[in-house]
């Protein structure tokens, strides 16, 4: 169960917006193409950008509104099948068993999903609701180096937007002189170390997450 924290004393002379009216005179109307972009279909550029995505983001609420943005990812091809164009369906894949935003889902199927295509600043967007199927005919098509899914995510497509790239051009996150993966934080093996404690020694963590052995077991026994 989670605990509403006290508010800092920081927040003295915050300037809160508390209403709709409030936000929409801050940031104006949008305009009518952003407005009215939504679609509750897939057309051929949404399968085509489906195809193309090995990666995207799920969010999920649970009945009370503890929330989960869950990664995703398969090679592009394999992410996302499509069932019609209503339906969509993401594998699971082997994990660390929370299974957070699949239990959200059961109590509350609205979810949200950001797919991506590394390079592009645009998104593709689906909001929908979500149900857990453990097997059905369609397992056959998303098996990757010989595994079937443990499971998947079926969702059913309330609507779907293509969101533009003006977060990618500030952050620059698709541009490789920027990219300082270790310069600022603690590689991998030291963050668990501080954070999750389990007993290992730095020199075994280094070795647990040296690529080469992390990648085993991506899609099941003996898989790289």
């Amino acid at each position: 169960m989670t605990t509403t924290p006290a508010r800092p004393a920081a927040e003295t002379g915050w300037t809160e917006i508390t209403g709709a009216d409030e936000l929409v005179g801050l940031l104006g109307e949008p305009h009518p193409r952003a407005r009215d972009k939504a679609r509750p279909a897939l057309l051929e550029v949404d399968r085509d950008w489906l195809a193309a995505t090995p990666f995207c983001v799920m969010a999920t609420s649970s009945a009370t509104g503890e929330c989960d943005a869950s990664p995703k990812g398969d090679p592009a091809g394999q992410l996302v099948h499509v069932l019609d164009d209503h339906t969509i369906a993401l594998a699971e894949r082997p994990g660390n068993k929370r299974a957070d935003g699949y239990k959200n889902i059961l109590e509350n199927p609205h979810v949200g999903l950001n797919f991506f295509i590394p390079g592009r600043g645009d998104t593709l967007r689906i909001n929908g609701r979500a149900r857990l199927v453990s097997d059905a005919p369609f397992f056959d098509d998303m098996v990757v180096k010989g595994h079937r899914p443990l499971l998947a995510v079926v969702v059913d497509i309330d609507e779907l937007f293509f969101h533009c790239a003006k977060a990618f051009l500030r952050s620059g996150l698709w541009k490789p002189e920027t990219w300082d993966p270790e310069g600022k934080v603690p590689r991998r093996a030291v963050i668990a170390k501080e954070v999750e404690p389990s007993g290992m020694t730095i020199e075994q963590l280094d070795d647990y997450y040296r690529p080469e052995n992390y990648a085993q077991g991506l899609y099941g026994t003996g898989s790289a």
